[in-house]
């Protein structure tokens, strides 16, 4: 029995036998020219033209993020300047498949480079190039085979092409060797509620067959486990399914309300949260809308999709963000080129300094989705940095005829500021990691800075908890709609704190709805105090987990 670490998504457990993915094919470096270079460069643009099809027609297939990330994908197969690139390498003699994989190379660097929503981009364009280079070749696409039997699906990444053609019923679990808590395997895996456990290097050395445990909760891979782990796995599955079932309202054991609310970004997502146990929507991200667009959507087809999500919640609570762009989601139409560094630059709600109209679109939007559906829908702006940028968005949401408006609470100043930012709006949502990102002066997507951005170091704690008294002594509403919130420990510190709703992953909340019935608001409060008294985010976790309930620590393996 080994294990291997990496990084896990959720709080599940499976065991299983491991179906490894088909490997990238193999480009010679000194493979030979075509004997014709134009017939050659036809074929390759009409193998490019063939995967792009191909793509588009399992995007069409499939629903919600994934039909998204598909169609994006598709969409780089069909980008000009990645096939005319390439068929020019080809003309002036360069074999196809190792044209494309030099053109390919380059882009692929140039996206790392820029790090971001782009970096995360890189896998996309890889599954492209691969593909067409197995189409050049005659060997079957790279990725998954089909399933035979339920099995853990590992491989070095996996696209999102790759995720379009798998056999869910017989997907047990998934683990990649690179990725990332961020990248599309780990979104998907997390919107499925599937174990997954990213960044795991080590498994390049698992063989097809291999029995293997996956732990997201530790982020472990335990190969040919022994009886002691089998049963482990066994009693955590159990456990999950009889807490998933469990549909009341959050609360402490004592009755304090604690709202438990979804993260989502699609119509879609509203859609499939009808049957689960969440009470409404604490973040609905918008940017789906936005990013893969040449031009700003219109209102009517915004209003649209906020319509379609505010019917399918009916009359839970919904929280609309506007959009959050820039940074690490560039739009193509309107992020200033050239900024060296984006994420302190114009991006959220600063949009507004160079295109207003955006916001007043999506702002006629939301309300004219409201007036349609019947419901009342809560609205926040993202990037507040002062008191003047709070008041002006709560002025232009209230004209716009919306009734409950917000801040985001990313930037420290905002937090130190609470007290004045909640006297102009109506309530605000903390976003963990981009204030963590600021306060620590951490970029939150570089991997090898992730101690630094824990949500558990004393400062963002501290500015949390003066978010929360503020709302606590104006009477007004104090969330927490970072992923943070979906970890059982801190949901119980942010409980103590004054917080008043907590919005996650969907599959996050039943752990979480089960950490606040087994403690009181009194436990919570000292949970927090421990954390906050502490001198390091280590120090502080330890500290608030050693006064959570045993029963918790053991069946949410919270150690």
């Amino acid at each position: 029995m080994r294990v291997i670490t990496g990084v896990g998504v959720g709080r599940g457990a499976v065991l299983g036998p491991v179906a490894r993915a088909h490997p990238v094919p193999h480009v010679p470096a000194g493979a030979p020219a075509h004997s014709d270079p134009e017939v050659a460069a036809a074929h390759l643009a009409a193998t490019f033209d063939a995967v792009a099809d191909s793509l588009q027609e399992r995007a069409e297939a499939a629903q919600g993020t994934l039909r998204d990330v598909l169609h994006a994908t598709s969409l780089m197969a069909k980008d000009p300047a990645f096939a005319s690139q390439s068929t020019a390498k080809v003309r002036a003699g360069t074999d196809p498949a190792l044209a494309v994989w030099e053109v390919a190379g380059q882009f692929i660097d140039m996206f790392t480079a820029a790090g971001g929503y782009l970096a995360e981009r890189a896998t996309d364009l890889a599954s492209v190039r691969d593909r067409v280079v197995a189409r050049l070749q005659g060997l079957p696409e790279p990725g998954v085979p089909a399933l035979w039997r339920p099995s853990v699906v590992v491989a070095e990444d996996l696209s999102p092409a790759d995720t379009a053609v798998l056999d869910l019923s017989l997907v047990l679990g998934i683990v990649i060797e690179k990725g990332g808590p961020t990248s599309h395997t780990a979104i998907i895996a997390g919107q499925l509620g599937l174990p997954c456990v990213v960044r795991a290097g080590d498994a390049a050395s698992l063989r097809d067959g291999d029995e293997v445990a996956v732990d997201a909760a530790r982020g472990t891979v335990t190969v040919d486990p022994d009886d002691v782990a089998r049963a482990a796995v066994r009693r955590r599955c159990q456990s999950l399914a009889t807490l998933a079932e469990d549909t009341a309202a959050g609360a402490t054991s004592d009755g304090h309300a604690v709202q438990l609310l979804a993260n989502i970004g699609t119509a879609d997502d509203a859609e499939r949260l009808t049957d689960l146990a969440v009470q409404g929507v604490g973040l609905f991200r918008t940017e789906v809308l936005f990013l893969d667009a040449s031009t700003a959507p219109t209102e009517d087809d915004q209003a649209a999709v906020y319509a379609r999500a505010l019917t399918a919640l009916g009359d839970r609570k919904v929280v609309i963000r506007t959009l959050d762009a820039g940074a690490d989601k560039p739009l193509s139409f309107v992020t200033q080129p050239g900024e060296e560094n984006p994420a302190l630059g114009v991006r959220g709600y600063r949009l507004i300094r160079t295109a207003p109209g955006l916001m007043d679109a999506q702002l006629a939007a939301i309300a004219r989705a409201a007036r349609q559906t019947g419901e009342h829908p809560w609205v926040m702006a993202p990037m507040i940095a002062t008191v003047d940028e709070a008041a002006e968005f709560a002025s232009r949401a209230r004209a716009a005829g919306i009734g409950t408006v917000g801040v985001m609470v990313e930037v420290p100043a905002v937090a130190l500021r609470a007290r004045e930012v909640l006297a102009e709006v109506d309530f605000v949502s903390v976003g963990t990691n981009d204030l963590a990102q600021y306060t620590m002066a951490t970029d939150r997507l570089r991997g090898e800075l992730a101690d630094l951005l824990d949500i558990w170091q004393p400062a963002v704690l501290d500015l949390v908890a003066a978010t929360a008294a503020a709302g606590l002594d104006l009477g007004k509403p104090v969330g927490v709609c970072g992923e943070s919130a979906g970890d059982p420990v801190m949901a119980l510190a942010l409980t103590g704190m004054g917080i008043t709703s907590l919005s996650m992953s969907p599959a996050s909340v039943p752990g979480v709805r089960f950490a606040l019935r087994l403690h009181t608001l009194d436990q919570c409060r000292q949970i927090a105090a421990a954390a906050r008294a502490a001198g390091s985010a280590a120090r502080a976790r330890a500290a608030a987990l050693a006064l959570v309930d045993p029963q918790a620590r053991e069946l949410l393996a919270l150690d």
